[in-house]
């Protein structure tokens, strides 16, 4: 163990493996070469010490040089003078130093990054293969103008512009093209040989899905047949298919394996079989007149080869992995980064049965509210990474919008562990800023069976469920609930919806108007909205807006009640020039920014006085924005339209809100005018609330005025306006245009004053 971790702290220094590898390996790298004469000169068709020594110079650093000078000493040099030896020296460190600083400066992160990479590849082309070829060819053509090369290597005719360069040149090209690589791998694995269980990972991973092990078979048959046909000996009887010709049938075999097996296979593949064919090269380019010539164009084809292939692979690599990338992207929440509706639609799908849990916090919308979106994103992240420990594998957590989450569970033992997870989530904490929350989550599940058709609207249910379990604080089951009737009220309200747009697109509503009788001599109309059913009867409001406003389509149905009705004043102004009427707001309409701009553009457009519109808020619903709300309210009152607030007295906190609403008109809830006559707490509860709006200087209208003698306690309670069956039925607004004046008549003949 202790020469172990020794070996391991201190093998990357300048004594240990960077001493001793370049010694070992150059005898191995010198063995790939292949030298031929042509004119009686020698010249190199494959070169790899180059690109071996550059290797570790690029993995070691500066702490190769004193390894990768005793190799060349020992083993290029072997034989040489000292003078010569130092020259050689020098060749080989001029453009590996160079080389290796450009590229430390040109790419100053992860320099050492696997190779393969598309976004390196310009880098590594010019300062791994273009360059250090390039500086050691000058300083070969220099070292032969001036006569420095040892007397034994016999370079005649290796001066500028001469084949006998270009082929070189082209041979130190391809060298450090695939030697680079297969060298840079090789002090990798020998450094660490554990690297070959990550090297063989990431050559499966590179491999096309789609791979079969039969085109594997076939691409390998295809490779042996190319490769055998171009290593047959010539003869004379040699068909075309065993000359040089079988050269250009490799480079399609290579490109089919590029596309289908990744960068990692092909590379290493080809390096070797590259190898072997240039090695060989006498079995299919025999000499013959203007050998020189075919020579070049061989070598030419060697590089050109190499570069297409491996370029070919990076390019399909990259691909695959961009698309694998963005695959698995789609099936994670890019805000959480959790895996989300799409993830749970496929694992469904790959299972023939599961369990469907899901977590309901609706908390998490006040904690939002206050503590910003944050909070909701890690609260989800921390609440799954709590529940993994009690997961089965190929359980997961996925993220849905709001503040849900959805579980889905294998079929064994799912009643204990969902118990088990019941209990995990109640002693679940969530630290925020040193402040621990707690919110309440609902859980419901289901059983659910591959393929999941509607997942979407199962999971409406289960939400509704959930709610359940909010109250009695137990896991609630969805067969248990009445999956059936719960099913049928969400196809309502989807039919419903569908209803009301169709509403909206072709004038479907129908509005009326309910006279408000002044009990000191004005009066005004309430108009309200009616939807037009299938059958030509009128649908009531209290069926229709919950679902508009559930389904965020409460302020368009606002905007076409406003300006139909200024377009029906518009229309009978001759005859009610003082018409006025009342017209509900809902609450996203009275916390819209540009509310108020839209109201006085369409009364501009329709020439309405501000102070013929009263508009009536609802204030037992609640309003997301009240600032908001208030300031709408204070501009609406600055253009001359009066505020009205409906149904007081049922929503929280009334008189906490009354002191900061600044409104003209007050309207009692309904429920407590029709027991003003039988119940004396409603009749001091109606008498405060009149009280405390002559304090504010605000008219009050009482609602559900249904009897006479309801008619008379309003009237003595000092009440404004009257509304209510007694007073008047609903009409449609188009029959006020016939009556003579707007004001009631009077009730039954009595005089109501």
């Amino acid at each position: 163990m202790l020469l172990t971790g020794f070996y391991k702290s201190h093998r990357d220094r300048w004594w240990g493996l960077p001493l001793f590898l370049p010694t070992l390996l150059l005898p191995l790298a010198r063995c790939a070469n292949t030298f031929t004469r042509i004119d009686g000169g020698l010249v190199a068709l494959y070169y790899m010490p180059l690109a071996l020594l550059l290797s570790f110079m690029l993995f070691f650093g500066w702490e190769a040089l004193p390894g990768i000078v005793l190799g060349i000493w020992l083993i290029i040099g072997n034989g040489m003078s000292t003078g010569e030896t130092v020259g050689i020296t020098f060749h080989f460190l001029i453009p590996i130093i160079l080389s290796w600083g450009g590229y430390r400066v040109f790419v100053p992160r992860r320099h050492h990054v696997s190779y393969g990479s598309m976004r390196l590849m310009s880098q590594r082309l010019f300062w791994q293969m273009f360059f250090p070829a390039s500086i050691f060819q000058l300083l070969l053509l220099f070292s032969v103008f001036f006569q420095l090369l040892p007397a034994r290597v016999s370079l005649a005719g290796a001066g500028p512009l001469t084949l006998h360069s270009l082929i070189n040149y082209q041979a130190m090209l391809v060298g450090c093209l695939t030697g680079v690589p297969l060298c840079y791998t090789l002090i990798r694995v020998i450094r660490n040989p554990r690297y070959l269980r990550v090297y063989a990972a990431q050559l499966r991973q590179q491999i096309d899905p789609k791979v079969s092990i039969t085109e594997m078979l076939l691409w390998i048959a295809a490779l042996v047949l190319t490769l055998g046909l171009l290593l047959l000996p010539m003869a004379n009887t040699a068909s075309i298919f065993t000359t040089n010709y079988s050269l250009s049938l490799l480079l399609p075999v290579m490109l089919w394996g590029a596309m289908r097996f990744g960068y990692r296979l092909i590379s290493l593949a080809w390096t070797l079989v590259l190898i072997v064919c240039i090695h060989f090269y006498y079995c299919y380019m025999p000499p013959y007149p203007s050998y020189s010539n075919q020579l070049a164009i061989l070598s030419s084809s060697y590089l050109v080869s190499s570069f297409i292939v491996v370029c070919m692979a990076m390019l399909a690599t990259q691909q695959r992995a961009t698309h694998n990338r963005v695959k698995r992207m789609a099936f994670i929440d890019p805000v959480v980064q959790m895996p989300n509706l799409w993830a749970l639609s496929r694992r469904l799908s790959a299972s023939p049965w599961s369990i469907l849990c899901f977590l309901r916090v609706p908390e998490l919308e006040v904690l939002g509210r206050h503590y910003g979106m944050m909070v909701r994103i890690q609260y989800k992240q921390n609440l799954g990474k709590w529940l993994e420990p009690v997961l089965m594998p190929g359980e997961c957590t996925h993220q849905l919008s709001g503040h849900d989450l959805v579980i889905r569970m294998n079929t064994e033992s799912w009643e204990s562990r969902l118990a088990e997870i019941n209990e995990r989530i109640k002693n679940f904490r969530f630290n925020w800023d040193g402040m621990p929350l707690q919110p309440n989550v609902g859980i419901s599940y289901c059983h659910v069976r591959s393929p999941v058709v509607q997942l979407p609207m199962l999971l409406g249910e289960l939400s509704t469920i959930a709610n359940f379990s909010l109250i009695t604080g137990l896991p609630e089951s969805l067969q248990n609930r009445n999956a059936a009737h719960l099913q049928q009220r969400l196809k309502d309200k989807v039919s419903m919806m569908n209803q009301l747009q169709l509403a909206l697109e072709h004038d479907n509503f129908c509005l009326m108007a309910q006279p408000i009788l002044g009990t000191r001599g004005d009066s005004y109309h309430e108009v309200l909205l009616r939807l037009r059913g299938e059958d030509g009867q009128l649908i009531s409001p209290d069926d229709f807006l919950p679902v508009a406003l559930e389904f965020g389509m409460s302020s368009r149905i606002d905007l076409w009640v406003l300006e139909h009705t200024l377009r029906f004043m518009d229309g009978c102004r001759e005859a009610h020039p003082a018409l006025r009427l009342s017209i509900n707001i809902s609450p996203s309409s009275a916390c819209g920014a540009n509310f108020p701009k839209t109201v006085q553009d369409l009364l501009e457009q329709y020439n309405i006085q501000a102070w013929q519109i009263i508009f009536e808020i609802t204030e037992s619903q609640s309003l997301s924005h009240p600032e908001q709300a208030m300031q709408n309210m204070e501009q609406l009152q600055a253009l001359g339209c009066r505020i009205a607030i409906d149904d007081f007295g049922t929503g929280y906190a009334s008189y906490a809100r009354l002191k900061k609403i600044s409104a003209d008109i007050l309207k009692v809830d309904g429920s407590f005018i029709k027991n003003l006559v039988t119940s004396s707490l409603d009749y001091q509860i109606v008498a405060s609330v009149c009280h405390l709006a002559r304090m504010k200087n605000m008219q009050v209208v009482a609602e559900y005025v249904e009897t006479d003698a309801i008619r008379q306690a309003a009237i003595e309670l000092g009440i404004d306006y009257l509304q209510g069956f007694y007073i008047g039925k609903p009409e449609p607004l188009e029959d006020l245009v016939c009556q003579d004046n707007v004001k009631p008549v009077a009730l039954s003949g009595s005089n109501l004053w």
